[in-house]
């Protein structure tokens, strides 16, 4: 039976029922990195991977939302330094994008918290996990650089050329989602991209237009994920399925 790693889902936002049908139904076996957004959403991870082996957590703060207080950032990282070693990576962590365009007034306090993730990272000798496109992304490539991480994951990205090479020449990886089916720019950054420093993801619960319109976010959708990729760089399904899940096992020591 063939197997699929999910490199960026967030496990924790779908209730056990869900969560229980989703496994059962899948036509393949499964490895998959949870994300968190919050320390809530850190336990949760955590607790579902002590359920279901093939889950591996990573626990942050997702920018998209409030910062938080300086009690929640040091009972949060109180946390994750107790957890450590039960944590796959650290995230998701990054700067607030889509907020941002909403006219978010504290981006400085973005960028000092995604520093303190990215020292943890670095002490801990954690891959970290990032929301990061477009224009923040020469941002978070200076934080990156300024602390030598080699270990960095820019999910679903998307930037200029500029930042894509950037990208290329600091060794870091990136994953593509569902959209590579029917998004025109995802297919041509994916094309490009060195084919050792790609993923697949989900980032499940999300839901993409397409053929998937209207449906939840599923790891199954990864096999039509996966045949466009394979398309793209003209090679068989097996080997990029097989390229794929090294390139992931690689950069997170899981199984």
């Amino acid at each position: 039976m063939d197997k699929y790693i999910d490199s960026h889902i967030h496990l924790d936002k779908y209730s056990h029922m869900d969560l229980e049908r989703m496994f059962n139904e899948l036509p393949f076996q499964l490895s998959l990195v949870t994300v968190s957004s919050d320390l809530a959403s850190c336990k949760r991870n955590l607790a579902l991977s002590e359920i279901y082996p093939f889950v591996k957590p990573a626990f942050g703060f997702h920018p998209e939302q409030a910062l938080p207080s300086d009690h929640e950032i040091s009972e949060l990282f109180s946390w994750m330094k107790i957890h450590k070693e039960q944590m796959a990576a650290v995230g998701e962590v990054g700067l607030p994008y889509y907020l941002k365009s909403e006219g978010v007034k504290q981006l400085g306090g973005y960028i000092e918290l995604l520093e303190e993730f990215i020292k943890l990272a670095k002490e801990w000798d954690k891959p970290i996990a990032l929301h990061a496109i477009y224009d923040d992304a020469p941002t978070v490539c200076n934080l990156l650089e300024k602390h030598s991480i080699k270990k960095a994951h820019f999910h679903w990205f998307k930037g200029d050329t500029a930042a894509i090479s950037r990208l290329v020449s600091n060794g870091y990886y990136i994953s593509f989602t569902p959209d590579i089916v029917y998004e025109k720019e995802i297919q041509l950054l994916v094309r490009d991209f060195p084919i050792d420093k790609l993923m697949a993801e989900t980032d499940g619960p999300w839901e993409f237009d397409g053929p998937f319109k209207n449906k939840p976010a599923h790891p199954a959708m990864m096999a039509h994920s996966i045949s466009v990729f394979a398309e793209l760089k003209e090679i068989t399904f097996s080997s990029a399925l097989k390229k794929l899940n090294d390139n992931t096992k690689a950069f997170y020591n899981i199984d």
